[in-house]
């Protein structure tokens, strides 16, 4: 079954950029410290990594994140989704208004002008449809952290996945700022010397 996993970088202080993130630094100053474990040579970090990568039959952004990423000085040969350990799943961008352009169109973007659940059931279809040999393939919810948090908010969440990074941003980009009640059941925690690797079923 085609689950959605949130998934995303946090700081100890609940930040998932630094302060004055913008196009041209996505991660705001000293946000990069957040993505520090996605780099590592770590073998735990590596497989965290690969396995949650592997899965992902389609991903979930919303237009800021869009606008980094497709930037100029956002993903290109070097740097991309999975940091190089995936293919190119389909990208679901959540926006009030479609890009008059894209930059990286070798890569798959559907812009969805509805609503956050619309692209979720949109990103939904497209997992199911790349899912071969009966092997499901997961939607992926990237960010940034109105699109996470709001995702778990409203209920649309299957899977929370958090990668704590050991830093305290003092401020920046919350991951949760209200929202209704959520349980949390813990399945695994994974410690490196750059994250601590949690999944929690959402409830």
């Amino acid at each position: 079954m085609t689950r959605i996993i949130a998934d995303i970088s946090v700081s100890l202080d609940g930040f998932v950029t630094g302060p004055e993130p913008g196009p041209d630094n996505g991660l705001g100053i000293g946000g990069e410290a957040l993505h520090t474990w996605a780099f590592s040579d770590d073998p735990d970090d590596r497989r965290v990594l690969r396995e949650g990568t592997a899965r992902s039959g389609a991903v979930v952004l919303g237009r800021r994140l869009f606008d980094v990423v497709d930037g100029p000085n956002g993903w290109g040969d070097e740097v991309g989704y999975g940091a190089g350990e995936v293919g190119k799943p389909a990208f679901v961008v959540v926006t009030s208004s479609p890009p008059e352009s894209v930059r990286l169109t070798d890569l798959d973007w559907t812009f969805v002008t509805t609503g956050l659940a619309d692209a979720v059931s949109v990103a939904r279809q497209r997992a199911e449809e790349a899912s071969v040999s009966g092997e499901d393939l997961d939607v992926v919810l990237m960010g940034g952290g109105a699109v996470v948090g709001s995702a778990v908010a409203a209920g649309l969440v299957d899977t929370l996945s958090l990668h704590l990074a050991p830093v305290l941003l003092g401020t920046g980009t919350p991951l949760f700022a209200g929202g209704a009640p959520r349980t949390l059941v813990q399945r695994s925690a994974i410690s490196t010397s750059t994250a601590t690797h949690l999944t929690y079923d959402v409830r």
